[in-house]
């Protein structure tokens, strides 16, 4: 029963009695589980690019560019870093004297090597009258710990990974915000010398965003000898989900109120929906080099972003027949195009008719593209690329996570751990159709698909629902496309220790 209160609340985020209501309905019976039809492999749902695929992609990137075709780099950087620096939290609530485990001695025998030792010198010295070393010395390591992460000294436990000192550069240091608009200069700047990149804060950092971008964007543009548009949005309230008890009654907190959560990056469809771009480029805030690393990356940025270009006007010149009244024959290698192109298959076409084939092809044509990177597996945690099940019956390229099988399944356990690559979220979109209209992405999610999660506040255990993953229910319904992109490629920083890591130096 929700109390006037309630509804206000719902008011001012925008959400309905009834959105709740089938939130509630949703932790009752939560979400079914999806068909796995094979792994998706190279030569089976992964295409493997040769050297002069790439020099023949990279060329179509570049006459895109010439042509005037809107690119932008969309970054979900929204939410603090506080799970990189978990260990370190760990170490500081401890009551430990000195590092013991692997990852405290790390840590500190070669804390002068993160980008960050200096800033961090400087609040040791602010805060406690000694530098980092003289610290060391006197055994003061839980104080180093905090002046890393807490408020008074660089907040890193609060900041988003946008705003950390990421890597070493000549003459200074780059946060990850910095080497996302270096690398939008190599690999998507317009015929105008334009850079449109956007990214997603939270509201409580978006203030320390414009800081950084005022202080940082003109240098940068007379260094790349490009203009920067650089955009912002916040996840929408109304993409929150309400929490639950472990009986499935909506939480309250202490004051009576309903309690929401973010809805995880699924939610970011909304935003992503609002881009104007044909082109986007969507890539995480932490999967960043330095410059003099990033060839590979660009190299393959580009290509895939010709590849794309390359599916999107075979779709729309076949969609063109389609709307003509394509033949038998014309058909045919539509169909062809379909299975072999995207990957998509359906037993059910065999004994169609002609005019049910038109309309299931143009279905299946006239959706937003994305052509997803994806390396070999190397034990990296993260969702894979599969052949899934649709609700028509057909099965195409899916990235799925662990958390959408059936646990249950032998069968399924065992594709899902043969998979060969995993996902690194490196994706280019084309999100506008063959006509040059927007797509309404929403139109497009799979609400079938999501998570519910297990967690605590106020020491209280409660249920939290997430929508469907940015990467992988909402976009379940786009025509998908997978690229082998080497490992080089991924390089992501889970954990403050990762930036130790010889791609991060």
């Amino acid at each position: 029963m929700l109390t006037a209160n309630d509804q206000q609340l719902l008011k001012t985020k925008g959400i309905s009695a009834e959105m709740i209501e089938a939130q509630t309905k949703r932790f009752e019976e939560g979400f079914p589980l999806l068909r796995i039809h094979s792994v998706a492999t190279v030569g089976k749902g992964i295409m493997r690019l040769s050297d002069r695929d790439i020099s023949h992609y990279i060329k179509v990137w570049r006459e895109a560019l010439a042509s005037g075709t809107e690119i932008e780099k969309f970054v979900p950087a929204s939410g603090a870093a506080s799970r990189m620096f978990k260990n370190m939290f760990a170490f500081m609530t401890s009551g430990k004297t000195a590092p013991e485990t692997d990852f405290e001695k790390q840590y500190f025998d070669n804390i002068n090597h993160f980008a960050f030792f200096l800033s961090l010198n400087k609040a040791c010295e602010r805060l406690y009258k000694a530098s980092i070393p003289q610290l060391i010395e006197e055994g003061r390591y839980i104080e180093i710990v905090k002046a890393m992460l807490e408020k008074e000294g660089l907040n890193y436990g609060f900041l988003p990974k946008a705003l950390l000192q990421f890597h070493k550069v000549t003459g200074g240091v780059h946060t990850a915000l910095e080497e996302h608009l270096e690398e939008g200069a190599q690999y998507a700047a317009s015929s105008k010398r334009e850079v449109n990149i956007h990214f997603t804060v939270s509201p409580e950092h978006r203030k320390e965003f414009d800081k950084l971008l005022k202080s940082k964007v003109k240098t940068m543009e007379q260094v790349w000898g490009v203009k920067y548009n650089v955009t912002m949005s916040e996840q929408k309230q109304s993409t929150d989900t309400i929490a639950v008890n472990l009986d499935n009654t909506p939480y309250r907190d202490a004051e009576g109120n309903l309690f929401f959560r973010p809805a995880g990056h699924g939610a970011l469809i909304e935003n992503l929906n609002e881009r104007d771009a044909s082109v986007v480029f969507v890539k995480n805030i932490d999967n960043v080099v330095p410059l003099r690393l990033r060839s590979v990356t660009v190299r393959y940025k580009k290509a895939i972003g010709g590849y794309l270009i390359d599916v999107q006007r075979a779709i729309a010149k076949h969609l063109a027949t389609l709307d003509k009244g394509a033949n038998a024959n014309e058909l045919k290698n539509i169909l062809k195009f379909v299975e072999n192109r995207l990957c998509t298959h359906n037993e059910a076409t065999a004994t169609m008719s002609e005019e049910q084939l038109a309309e299931y092809l143009r279905r299946k044509l006239n959706r937003p593209i994305r052509v997803c990177g994806m390396v070999p597996n190397e034990g990296e945690p993260g969702g894979g690329p599969y052949l899934a099940y649709n609700a028509d019956g057909s099965y195409s390229p899916q990235i799925l996570e662990a958390a959408q099988i059936d646990a249950n399944d032998p069968a399924a356990v065992e594709l899902m751990k043969s998979g060969t690559h995993f996902n690194p979220v490196d994706l280019v979109c084309y999100i506008r159709d063959y006509k040059g209209n927007k797509f309404d992405l929403k139109q497009f999610v799979d609400h079938e698909t999501g998570l519910i999660s297990m967690k605590s506040t106020g020491g209280v255990d409660i249920k939290a629902l997430e929508l469907p993953g940015l990467w992988n229910g909402s976009m379940s319904d786009w025509n998908t496309v997978f690229v082998e992109v080497p490992i080089e490629t991924f390089n992501p920083v889970k954990t403050v220790n990762d930036l130790l890591r010889p791609q991060h130096q």
